[in-house]
């Protein structure tokens, strides 16, 4: 689906839809969104990675660069082909604002068995020919990853390093012997694959019929514990014993005065280098045939990273060292064609990071949020409006940029207002002619009537909800973190109507109002 030049959309991740079993998945109220973004005048919907995900529940630490979440596998699908009873829910059912990632798990998975014994033992012809034809079609990742989810099962989720040396250094006699004694183990984990190819596609398509396009998000690096590392550490700055030396993070900026440590293993640059990128133009190959775009996260680690030691507890002792720069990029743009990315350049972004992504031409992003701060002097109230010198504020955008009002790691619009200096505040009113009961609709007015390409708030924020709702907090481990739902009596006629018509009014859709 091309995107049009001006166009507006939402960001919401898919375990955030409502719907019944537990968490947001592919199912009937995806499709149902994709009708509420189209009545509403949106034609993008963002959504963040659908990896897997790995540890503290984030869908950026992920145990595959390659493979879907199994919590998105919606279930009314595989009950209507017969490999499915109809499901039961467990006593209480689930909590319908918020996901519960462990008891949901649980039973998803469970019933996601049940599926694949109803499939292996019931499927027709043409199902078992689509199967294996999809899993020829994807054998290049989808074989590592099967082995290595088996053994994950077999061994408690213990990491691979822990394994007996055979199979944490991949003889092929060990892996032959995996898929003769877990052959049923490995093809489940195949089958959940091929169910959230199948199911994404779908969805896909209804949204580009609709035309709404989709935005996936692409972290920059993997976890440790993954199919990725286990399948070749010879691409990731590991030692003999499969242990990092180095990890991934960044350093002290304006989301934490103590930088992040993230821990993900950094990657060995020119062993890439020396196959041409094959690694990346693979994943990235993947990643366009599951949206229409994709944001890069943390693009400014393409030309530099924040490199920690592993022994290191926190982020503020490491060292910049060089990412591949622009020989990435031209070698995935001669393998793959036109790059349809987002780069995702906030942090410590330096002259060498602007021009790398200029030299790609990929659009950068802007934050609202981050307009009324941040090398401001505390007195400059009136600066903003008689100056208005800010990169962030609208009038002084580009068009090839992406406008958001804030993004998942950031504070509601309503909670910023609410947590920031009374300096900031007093910017945010003067500029917005707002104030706190309507600071989110003036964001997304003022982020619509700018000249940016795209222009993309999170749900919280067209819903003006408070800090209790934003959906991560950067640099910590919590039950709360990416737990959060939305249920649909929150988007009213009147909210709807009202987002259309800004949108609309902006040139930002030619669709009439059908509300």
């Amino acid at each position: 689906m091309k995107l049009q030049a001006r166009s507006a959309g939402v960001l919401l991740h898919i375990t955030a839809l409502p719907g019944p079993h537990g968490s947001g998945d592919f199912g009937p109220d995806a499709y149902a969104f994709v009708d509420w973004l189209a009545a509403a005048g949106q034609s993008l919907w963002q959504v963040l990675p659908v990896n897997p995900i790995g540890p503290g529940n984030s869908p950026y630490q992920s145990p595959s660069a390659f493979a879907g979440s199994p919590f998105m596998v919606a279930l009314q699908p595989l009950v209507e082909c017969g490999w499915l009873a109809a499901p039961v829910l467990p006593a209480g059912g689930f909590d319908l604002h918020k996901l519960d990632f462990e008891r949901v798990h649980l039973w998803r998975m469970g019933l996601l068995r049940q599926a694949a014994a109803g499939f292996f033992a019931r499927a027709t012809k043409a199902e078992r020919l689509a199967f294996n034809d999809w899993t020829a079609s994807q054998a290049s990742w989808l074989l590592d990853y099967g082995w290595f989810m088996a053994l994950h099962t077999l061994h408690n989720g213990q990491p691979w390093w822990t394994w007996s040396a055979p199979l944490r250094e991949r003889e092929p006699a060990a892996l032959r012997g995996v898929q003769a004694e877990h052959a049923a183990e490995v093809a489940f984990w195949h089958f959940v694959q091929w169910c959230f190819d199948k199911q994404l596609a779908a969805l896909k398509t209804y949204a580009n019929q609709r035309g709404v396009a989709l935005i996936g998000d692409l972290p920059i690096f993997i976890a440790h514990h993954s199919a990725d590392c286990w399948a070749r550490p010879d691409l990731f700055e590991l030692d003999a014993a499969g242990q990092p030396t180095v990890v991934a993070g960044v350093p002290p900026d304006e989301l934490g005065p103590d930088g992040q440590r993230w821990g993900n293993p950094l990657y060995r640059w020119q062993r890439m280098a020396d196959e041409d990128f094959a690694w990346w133009a693979a994943r990235l190959q993947r990643a366009f045939t599951q949206a229409d775009t994709v944001r890069i996260d943390h693009f400014l680690g393409f030309c530099n990273h924040w490199e920690i030691p592993a022994a290191s507890a926190g982020a503020k002792v490491g060292r910049w060292a060089p990412g591949p720069g622009q020989a990435l990029f031209d070698s995935l743009q001669r393998q793959l064609g036109p790059l349809p990315i987002i780069a995702e350049d906030l942090g410590l972004i330096t002259p060498a990071v602007v021009a790398l992504r200029d030299a790609c031409g990929f659009p950068g992003m802007k934050i609202l949020q981050f307009a009324f701060g941040g090398g401001l002097p505390d007195d400059a109230v009136g600066d903003v409006a008689s100056e208005g010198t800010h990169e962030f504020l609208p009038h002084n955008y580009q068009p090839n940029v992406v406008v958001y009002s804030g993004t998942h790691d950031n504070d509601t619009a309503r909670g910023w207002w609410n947590n920031a200096p009374a300096v900031e505040r007093a910017r945010a009113a003067l500029y917005l002619a707002c104030g706190a009961e309507d600071l989110h609709t003036a964001m997304i007015r003022a982020a619509c009537n700018s000249v940016a390409q795209m222009a993309v708030f999170p749900l919280q924020d067209v819903l003006g909800l408070p800090s209790a709702q934003r959906f991560n907090l950067p640099g910590t481990v919590s039950a709360e973190n990416w737990s959060w739902r939305f249920e649909w009596a929150a988007l009213t006629t009147d909210l709807t109507r009202q987002l259309a018509a800004i949108t609309r009014a902006s040139g930002r859709d030619q669709r009439p109002l059908s509300i």
